[in-house]
């Protein structure tokens, strides 16, 4: 016989309670700047993500903006490399440009730049190498800085190390307080692991190695113990937010380091898991609410802020649900 559940007062109220919803201030979308001009060029690997140079940003700042998006994190294409990275630090880098004109643009929107040197070293390794060809932690915390420093004078609100160094969050920190940007946030890549997910970006910002892997200095992706460990670092060293990447295979991670910080915790939906969810909706494998259902997963796990190629997508899902 089957049982019957008795009624209880709040019955009534259970389609008025919602304990986990998105909103679009929850999201970080992701842009690539690429130099030259009258260039908007979709990244073959991640389907209806685009570089844009500098004079194409207007149209897509003001359609972010429209959608509800108040942050954006700027990635930097050049074709100018050396074994330092000093494309990276000049004052006249395509990422210095972009976030000037993007605040030109929309002086509200919270601009936070991607602090790394893959993008700018003819190596493509996150470092200075030293004559063995391995990266050189403490030698390369300074290249960093100087990324850093020349972000904030072209006027990004928060800086976001993606690196792995050791000691960086501290360094960048110690180097922003004494130029007068005590107030330029630091969104630190805590827990980064080394993933197979990374493809389709490493495609969109010209980043692979040029030979070997990151795995000296990325994290294994079996060791939970030590995520929670460099979390804890970095908010010694003076983080505003940490991150944990990638965000899907790493839910535990996420949902581990909400519980036992103080502080916001933002996860990165990376390029292959959206290029993943993406061609399987294009393909008629999936129904499109698979995204929603995702990104939903990420936010329930813990996050407060959520770094995501399907921000945009986002828009019609939160309105629809």
């Amino acid at each position: 016989m089957k049982r019957q559940r008795r009624l209880r007062k709040t019955d009534g109220l259970r389609s008025m309670v919602r304990e986990t919803r998105l909103s679009m201030r929850d999201f970080i979308y992701p842009i690539f700047v690429i130099e030259g001009e009258n260039i908007k060029n979709e990244i073959p690997s991640m389907p209806g993500v685009f570089h844009f140079s500098i004079d194409k940003l207007e149209d897509e700042i003001k359609e972010i903006v429209e959608l509800g998006i108040e942050s954006v994190l700027l990635f930097g294409v050049t074709k100018s490399k050396d074994w330092c990275g000093s494309s990276g630090f000049d004052d006249e880098g395509i990422v210095q440009q972009a976030v000037r004109e993007i605040k030109r643009i929309n002086k509200d929107i919270n601009v936070i730049t991607d602090v790394c040197m893959c993008e700018y070293t003819d190596h493509g390794h996150c470092g200075i190498l030293d004559e063995d060809g391995y990266v050189n932690n403490d030698k390369t915390l300074a290249f960093l800085a100087k990324i850093a420093l020349s972000h904030a004078n072209a006027g990004a609100d928060m800086v976001a190390p993606s690196d792995m160094m050791d000691g960086r969050i501290g360094y960048i920190r110690k180097v922003l307080d004494e130029n007068g940007f005590v107030n330029t946030g630091i969104m630190a890549y805590s827990a980064k692991f080394a993933s197979n997910f990374y493809g389709p970006f490493r495609d969109a910002a010209e980043s692979a190695p040029s030979f070997g892997d990151r795995k000296s200095y990325q994290m294994d992706p079996s060791n939970y113990r030590e995520a929670i460990l460099e979390c804890e670092y970095d908010i010694e060293e003076g983080a505003d937010i940490i991150m944990v990447k990638p965000a899907l295979s790493y839910l535990d991670v996420i949902k581990g380091a909400k519980d036992r910080f103080n502080i916001p915790v933002a996860a990165y939906n990376v390029s292959g898991e959206y290029s993943m969810l993406k061609l399987a909706v294009e393909n008629g494998l999936l129904n499109e609410d698979a995204i929603y259902e995702a990104v939903m997963s990420i936010k329930r796990a813990g996050a407060d802020i959520i770094i995501t190629y399907f921000a945009k997508d986002m828009a019609k899902y939160i309105s629809k649900w």
